[in-house]
């Protein structure tokens, strides 16, 4: 073994890697590669199948479907969780919004959205005797959507009565939600597609359902 140089590294390189020229002309390689179309190196954010869709965002992007403005939050986007229950506290319904849609936007869905539940005398029923809600639905649309189906209505009036009555009815939701924020997919949203974070909400209600019974 020999000592070489600084100096002497391309001198160096250039006896022991010979040109490929030269070798291609003792046959000893093939002919040389041809260039490439463009030199090695990310130019953009590369995919296995690029032809599938984005949903127009990037990596590190935020956003997604059923996003709005959170109006409690210094207008961070965010999304609204509308559950409807019975007295015990168990999910009937829910709807998902952005979060700077109204309560009162959804409430004819969500009255909708319970499905025919059972009774112990084997008859399914869908519609609650009355309503409890507090006055964010003190609108004459709500009011009207529940005498058309023949619910009672109790909706605290703005103005007249206190909220602090309601309470006693109005923390059982609230209480449903603290349920749901339960589950760290819950707590915060990391889907950007709705439908697959409505599938974690359904989970979480389900599962909900099934620590309530007997």
């Amino acid at each position: 073994m020999g000592v070489v140089a600084p100096g002497d590294g391309l001198r160096l390189g250039d006896d022991l890697l010979a040109p490929a020229a030269r070798l291609a002309g003792r046959r000893r390689l093939g002919c040389l590669a041809p260039r490439p179309a463009r030199p090695p190196g990310r130019s953009g954010p590369d995919r296995l199948e690029p032809d599938l869709p984005r949903l127009g965002l990037y990596p590190g992007e935020k956003g997604g479907d059923l996003v709005g403005p959170n109006p409690t939050d210094r207008g961070k986007p965010g999304t609204k969780r509308h559950i409807l229950t019975d007295r015990g506290g168990v999910p009937l319904a829910k709807v998902l919004t952005g979060a700077n849609r109204h309560d009162s936007v959804v409430f004819e869905q969500l009255l909708d959205a319970v499905p025919p539940i059972m009774q112990p005398n084997r008859r399914r029923r869908k519609r609650p005797d009355k309503t409890h809600a507090d006055k964010a639905y003190d609108i004459p649309r709500c009011r009207r959507a529940l005498t058309q189906r023949h619910i009672r209505v109790r909706i605290a009036r703005k103005g007249i009565e206190s909220s602090q009555r309601l309470g006693r009815h109005r923390w059982v939701v609230e209480r449903t939600l603290a349920w749901l924020n339960r589950y760290r997919r819950l707590t915060v949203r990391y889907e950007r597609r709705a439908d697959i974070h409505d599938a974690f909400l359904t989970l979480g209600c389900a599962l909900i359902c099934f620590k309530a019974l007997p």
